[in-house]
């Protein structure tokens, strides 16, 4: 009989919901604490959860055969010294029209001056701002899988160009164009909004140097929603400091949470979110976990299933 370790913050609604689509002759055991999971991991043949969390129950689980992780980024289970003799999946598909709800609340918040517009109305002032409308922008995505596709298709909507980055260079649908990372300082001085979506690998790690940063024009505006390791935070600072880009939204930082007293706190033409762009939701979680545990009885090929080498 198969045993799954449940390992969250939201054990007991992912109980429920499995408990829901009726899984056979499962047993679920759920962990939090430490002492529990060195306790369950041993009995267990397939993980559940926060990478975080499975990294912790990786040196008891001795009869893991698989590790559904409840997030995208599995950066904590990717470390080199860890063990790989497993099968490991991710989540993906449910978060691109989160990430567009994310970027495009934002971005239409700035480009319309809703700030300026909010505080007019406190001090009872009457006064128009100029914009420029999103169709005469273009939008530059670091990152052309599923999310990235999807932002790309609310651009355009929107009647933006969009150009994409990836690490081939290959063609994708949606965008205008698709260019290798090698590219960026040519086009990082064209784009009005770039949005990183980029995994942490060790080839986007600080990709987004300060001689990057400083190509970025003085009106455009960075979305990282990616991973936070793309830029490392004090580059931030000095670029935002200097107005190259113009102006950020950050979901994501090397160090999480972000330290109370950092410098980035501070800037004005920063604005800094707790890393909840895209949550995964239980209820899309179990979807796919359902889908994949009847490919593991089956003995079938895993959905999401992570390349340990690429790191994604």
């Amino acid at each position: 009989m198969p045993t799954l370790l449940l390992l969250s913050r939201d054990n007991v609604c992912y109980k429920t919901l499995i408990e829901k689509v009726n899984l056979g002759d499962l047993t679920i055991l759920s962990a939090e604490q430490p002492d529990q999971i060195r306790s369950m991991a041993p009995q267990a043949d397939m993980l559940l959860g926060e990478p975080a969390l499975i990294a912790a129950a990786l040196p008891y689980a001795e009869k893991l055969v698989w590790a559904q992780s409840t997030y995208a980024g599995v950066d904590a289970l990717m470390a080199p010294d860890m063990r790989r003799d497993y099968r490991l999946t991710n989540i993906r598909g449910i978060f691109g029209p989160l990430m567009s709800e994310y970027i495009f609340a934002h971005l239409l918040s700035m480009t319309r001056h809703l700030p300026i517009y909010r505080e007019q109305q406190q001090h009872h002032h009457w006064a128009a701002h100029p914009y420029q409308p999103l169709s005469q922008r273009q939008m530059l995505i670091l990152g052309t899988g599923s999310i990235g596709q999807h932002v790309a298709a609310t651009a355009r909507t929107f009647g933006m160009s969009v150009i994409g980055v990836n690490r081939s260079g290959r063609e994708v649908a949606g965008f205008d164009e698709t260019y290798q990372i090698s590219a960026l300082p040519r086009l990082l001085p064209e784009a009005d909004v770039i949005v990183s979506i980029l995994p942490a690998t060790r080839e986007t790690r600080h990709l987004l140097t300060a001689d990057l940063l400083a190509l970025c024009r003085s009106d455009s505006v960075l979305f990282n929603v990616g991973r936070g390791d793309l830029i490392e935070s004090g580059v931030l600072y000095q670029a935002l400091k200097q107005g190259h880009p113009g102006a950020a939204v950050v979901d994501v930082f090397e160090q999480e949470p972000l330290e109370p007293h950092h410098p980035l706190w501070t800037l004005p033409n920063l604005i800094i979110t707790p890393h909840n762009a895209a949550w995964s939701l239980p209820t899309e979680v179990i979807r796919i976990f359902e889908r994949n545990y009847l490919h593991y009885l089956q003995h079938e090929p895993l959905d999401y299933q992570i390349n340990f080498e690429a790191g994604y």
